[in-house]
Order: C-alpha cells, then structure tokens, then sequence
C-alpha cells in the first residue's frame, strides 16, 4: 500500500512517487549496499570487512562484542579476523580481564585503508542525494539518524 502525498508534503515533493515505506527503505539499501560494496571491491575488501574496519575506527571491542555487531557467528568472526589481521588491517591482543578473550584493533594501515574508503563511499552516497534540496537532505539526514540511532547495537 503506497502512501500518497499530502498537502504537508506538497511542494518539493508533489513531484514523488511514493514507494511506500518498506519498498522506499529496501531499495535505499539496495542502493547504499551497492556503493559500498563497489568501494570495498575497489580496495580487495568484502562489505562485512569494510564494516569491520568502520566498526573498529573508533573502538577496540573484543570478539564476542564485534561479532554480535557484525551479525556473525564465532567462527566466521575468526575467519573474517584471520583475513584481515594477515593483511596488517586489524591486530588481535589479549584482554586484560580475561586471558581467554582477545581484543581487536585496527592497525595503521588499517586506518589509512578505512579513511580511503570513506571518502570514496562518502562522496559517491552523497552523488546519490544530489538531486535532493538542502532541506530534503537535512531530513533525510535526521530520519535516518532516528532509525540507525533507535536500534543501534553499540
């Protein structure tokens, strides 16, 4: 069932087709997926690494933290760990609270290649709203902040 705009969004708007909410939020994620997936082939990352070196940028959680976040089980976690410490993009050091545990930084090398990565992901998501107004963006940019901020793991 699509939603038909109303008077309180007539104006920049009126010129929209309305996909509904389901289908509007799927093929923008259809859309952002694909951007980052072509970012990550650029640079010989998968989308799940490149949400590994996103996820790690600012925080050294340990394995069992991250793989909750990435959505993955103990042993595609390790998998995806493996890959990415022979690349010199993450290291893994024991926890001081618990020496069966590890944590999981990212490296400087790690950093450069998330830093290269954003840039690019970031310009190229941004080309997807370019025909928006500022205002449009501005709301785009608060609703999705609503969502991501509401059911955020971390």
């Amino acid at each position: 069932m699509q939603n038909k705009p109303t008077a309180a969004t007539a104006g920049a708007d009126q010129d929209i087709e309305d996909l509904g909410l389901v289908d509007g939020l799927a093929q923008l994620s259809f859309l952002v997926q694909g951007v980052l997936g072509k970012v990550a082939a650029e640079h010989g990352l998968s989308v799940v690494q490149l949400r590994l070196l996103g996820v790690l940028r600012d925080r050294t959680p340990g394995m069992q933290e991250l793989a909750h976040h990435l959505g993955l089980d103990k042993s595609s976690m390790t998998g995806l760990v493996d890959r990415a410490e022979r690349r010199d993009l993450v290291r893994r050091t024991p926890s001081a609270h618990d020496r069966r545990s590890f944590l999981v930084s990212i490296t400087p090398q790690g950093q450069q290649l998330a830093r290269q990565c954003e840039v690019l992901a970031d310009r190229q998501i941004r080309d997807l709203a370019a025909h928006l107004t500022d205002a449009q963006r501005t709301r785009l940019s608060l609703l999705a902040s609503a969502l991501v901020n509401h059911h955020s793991p971390l």
